[in-house]
């Protein structure tokens, strides 16, 4: 953040002509404990045959079990087993029982309706051994719903079965300018159901989740870089700090009453608290530096921040109650975009080395002892974001053509897959809680 703080600083002089330097089914109460394959074992296999279709239901019966399967390969918890028995609903039994052979573990059975316009999906999960269920729910929803749907079952089954939440429900937000200007784009988690949120025909980034569902974000829709928020729920884009000076958003509160953001409002850029509720501003660095990419700590007690208060930008900590601060990097030439893991544990960033390398993704723990890169030779690598459950990392990427786009890797930087491939350029991704 703290080349974007330079970066938005040039762009305010020129556009602000320099006014300033720089479904409702009941849950089910069955758990059971699964743990992912380690040191060469396999993991617990999930039978998926044909899912039961009705009438003129096949078409959406396919989105359903493509978008299921789909989720659950991604989740890696489990394998997925298709060649095998057909499901015979009058023989519940025998279906699950048949699938003994195949060594499932579990069996998924879909059945889809239709009574225009609504489809009843009906998912259960069997435990093969015991031919029991242990999963078994009701969605309702539109033809426009099914992948929502397929994307909720799918973290409820996970939930069920591992005791772990599933992020399929979940979605990213990141900024693009394939309009010539930069707007706030949405997509699932998957890549699929692109949604361009803003229409600001002007510089926006930054989008930042709130638990809640909201997207806090800046904009320059008044000519000055203001924080606005959308509100998914009712549809509507609503100012929340404008014509303060530079107001760059850094994170929301887990509890969703504050945000912590950078602002210009004093002699040099530091970082400030806002209170949603009484809209009280407090100031809690106050240095001759640069202060900026401030994000909270899941607990809300702590900050991390970027700062060249001691030469070039390194990642700092501070404890909000004491406003004690301690640096976690020395070395690099560059630091940016610091994020906290769900867990605590680990601060996501980007950095580089020297002036003459790119920009890559690093990993380092609270002591500052433990520095890993997650990114090397492969174009510049920035604004990384974590997914809900810690598992995933979302960045941007030049690796392929050079220009940035949106890739998600594994939290230790292997299996890096593109997910969104828009015209022009992608930035600041967040994943939604």
């Amino acid at each position: 953040m703290m080349k974007k703080i330079a970066t938005l600083l040039l762009v305010t002089l020129v556009v602000c002509g320099g006014a300033w330097l720089w479904a409702a089914p009941a849950k089910t109460d069955v758990y059971i404990g699964i743990t992912t394959a380690a040191n060469g074992k396999h993991l617990p296999s999930i039978a998926m045959p044909d899912f039961v279709t009705h009438g003129e239901t096949a078409a959406a019966a396919q989105i359903i079990y493509d978008t299921l399967r789909a989720d659950i390969l991604y989740a890696r918890y489990f394998d997925v087993l298709q060649d095998g028995p057909a499901f015979d609903s009058k023989d519940i039994k025998g279906s699950v029982k048949a699938w003994d052979a195949q060594r499932a573990n579990y069996l998924i059975s879909g059945d889809i309706s239709y009574d225009a316009p609504y489809y009843t999906i009906k998912i259960y999960v069997y435990d093969v051994a015991s031919q029991r269920a242990v999963f078994g729910k009701a969605f309702k929803g539109t033809d426009s719903t099914l992948r929502l749907l397929a994307h909720i079952a799918a973290d409820q089954i996970t939930q069920t079965l591992t005791g772990k939440r599933g992020i399929a429900s979940t979605k990213i937000a990141f900024a693009n300018n394939s309009t010539k200007h930069k707007e706030i784009y949405v997509v699932d988690y998957d890549g699929e159901n692109l949604k361009k949120l803003t229409n600001d025909r002007s510089i926006s980034l930054l989008p930042r989740w709130s638990k809640d569902g909201r997207i806090y974000y800046t904009t320059y829709r008044y000519r000055n870089p203001d924080i606005f928020a959308i509100d998914l729920k009712a549809g509507k884009i609503a100012p929340v700090i404008i014509r303060n000076g530079l107001s760059l958003i850094g994170g929301v509160s887990p509890d969703g009453k504050a945000l912590v953001f950078t602002s210009s409002k004093g002699p040099n850029p530091s970082i400030y608290i806002y209170n949603l509720e009484t809209g009280e501003k407090k100031q809690i660095t106050n240095r001759q530096s640069v202060d900026g990419s401030p994000s909270y700590s899941p607990d809300g007690k702590f900050i991390t921040f970027v700062s060249n208060r001691a030469g070039n930008p390194q990642i700092y900590v501070m404890d909000l109650a004491t406003g004690q601060t301690r640096p976690l990097t020395k070395d690099f030439n560059w630091s940016d975009s610091p994020q906290w893991s769900p867990t605590g544990e680990w601060i996501v960033f980007a950095g580089r080395e020297s002036a003459y390398h790119p920009f890559d993704i690093f990993l380092v723990d609270l002591t500052g002892t433990q520095l890993r890169r997650l990114t090397t030779d492969a174009g510049s690598n920035e604004d990384p974001t974590w997914s809900p459950d810690g598992r995933f990392i979302a960045f941007t990427s030049t690796r392929e053509d050079g220009r940035r786009k949106l890739y998600v890797m594994d939290s230790d930087g292997s299996a890096p897959h593109l997910v969104a491939d828009l015209p022009g350029n992608t930035f600041t991704p967040h994943w939604s809680f």
